[in-house]
């Protein structure tokens, strides 16, 4: 045999030993390799897919412009448009066969139907919605429905491995795995209240509503948002922690709505300027600026310039996440407040009360504001310590409001450029007699702008 055959052979064996050594192997020491299939099988018939159908009515934004109303004066054309949506949930009761889902994802919708994973379809019923969590529950009468286990997601860290279930696209029930990126993520701007689970598990649109869940198969978060350049995954997908969504469910079953507390104070953040001209190391917080009267605050001896660090042992890093800590307890929570008062730590009780608003209807000030309801801010959550002024919550169709270009969600904030803090400043504005023409300062989404009262 010559040289060239021999080493044709050695290189035949070679590549025959490295195809052999780098094949997978289907078990190990006789056992199966570790796979999530099992634990998915007991947790993916809770996962469902929702399709929804509704409509929105639609107007010209140039109809919402009080000087294209006051210059062209033309009648307000609204148009139907039929709409459709996709999206997840996940069966949290299946004795009583309650859903968990976002609620951008039934919003506007007429019709909801539940897709379960052995193909029945049927229709829901809305129990509650919370925009400012954007949590929705649905209910579903089945038999033989499984239901998902919560875990404790307090308890999860940084490093966890999780599985994202859901209906990306319309495609189907997907799943993808990942960890958990970090935890407690706010001030995003996606909702009103923000305590996310940051993870790299693939979330698309679809998955909203999905479950993210544990190697146990149990729940830890509700799947909701994700940040990417085209609205594509980038590996920065977020979900609304369980023991948040439970609770804000809990209220939706009990009550149709989210009952949301106050502390009844003004804050502003520490900054390290502010840190360092009140001769403090804390660099973290949120000074207190205001104290309403007869508050939960007042009645448990906060005061103006105490710099809140901590609530319930969660360490606050600014006002957002006060507001958040607040925001997301129930009626009559009891708070564990740390301060720093003139350079020395305190710990001080609260007890998270009832919101109280000053509600009126719009004629009653005058009649220019005839088809309003409005309502005083200041002791709003949402609100409070950020904006004062007067809430339109409601404008009716063709009413003089309506006509003036007053719109549901506006902001009174002034009146002929003098601030208005509340209703009883705005009725004693309205009563002064004045030859001047009046107008309203008026906030609007981001936008500050003048309406004239006809």
């Amino acid at each position: 045999m010559n040289i060239l055959n021999r080493l044709l052979i050695c290189l035949l064996l070679l590549l025959t030993s490295t195809i052999s050594w780098g094949g997978l192997p289907t078990a190990i020491d006789g056992k199966q390799l570790p796979s999530l299939a099992p634990m998915l099988k007991q947790v993916t018939p809770a996962v469902v897919n929702i399709t929804t159908q509704g409509r929105v009515v639609e107007r010209s934004p140039l109809f919402d412009d009080p000087l294209f109303q006051r210059f062209f004066n033309m009648p307000d054309v609204q148009r139907e448009r039929r709409t459709q949506g996709l999206g997840s949930g996940v069966i949290i009761d299946r004795e009583e066969g309650y859903i968990l889902t976002n609620n951008h994802v039934i919003k506007d919708a007429d019709i909801i139907i539940i897709r379960l994973q052995d193909g029945r379809q049927i229709k829901a019923k809305l129990v509650g919605t919370d925009p400012d969590t954007d949590i929705a529950v649905l209910q579903i009468k089945a038999d033989d429905l499984t239901a998902v286990p919560s875990a404790d997601s307090s308890q999860l860290e940084v490093g966890d491995f999780v599985v994202a279930i859901g209906n990306p696209f319309g495609l189907g029930q997907t799943v993808t795995s990942g960890i958990v990126s970090a935890l407690g993520r706010s001030g995003l701007g996606i909702e009103s209240y923000e305590d996310f689970i940051q993870t790299d598990a693939s979330i698309n649109p679809g998955n909203s509503g999905g479950a993210l869940v544990n190697l146990r198969g149990e729940l830890v978060g509700i799947n909701t948002a994700i940040i990417g350049p085209s609205g594509g995954n980038v590996g920065i997908g977020f979900a609304i922690p369980i023991n948040m969504a439970k609770n804000i469910m809990t209220q939706l079953v009990q009550h149709g709505e989210v009952r949301r507390g106050r502390l009844g104070v003004g804050a502003q953040d520490l900054t390290p300027e502010l840190a360092q001209g009140f001769d403090l190391d804390q660099q973290q917080g949120a000074i207190i600026t205001q104290i309403n009267p007869d508050s939960p605050a007042e009645k448990a001896g906060l005061k103006v310039g105490d710099i809140v660090t901590a609530v319930n042992d969660r360490p606050l890093r600014n006002t957002l996440d006060l507001r958040n800590v607040i925001g997301l307890l129930p009626i009559g929570s009891e708070l564990d407040i740390e301060i720093i008062r003139k350079g020395r730590s305190h710990n001080m009780t609260a007890i998270i009360a009832l919101p109280e608003f000053r509600k009126i209807k719009g004629e009653e000030l005058n009649r220019q504001l005839q088809g309003t309801a409005l309502r005083d801010i200041t002791n709003d959550p949402r609100y409070s310590g950020e904006i004062e002024g007067i809430l339109i919550a409601e404008v009716k169709y063709n009413s003089p409001a309506d006509h003036a270009g007053l719109r549901e969600g506006d902001i009174i904030i002034g009146m002929n450029d003098t601030a208005i803090a509340n209703l009883d400043m705005l009725e004693k504005r309205l009563k002064q007699r004045s030859r001047r023409k009046k107008w309203l300062n008026i906030l609007r989404g981001r936008s500050e702008l003048y309406i004239v009262l006809p």
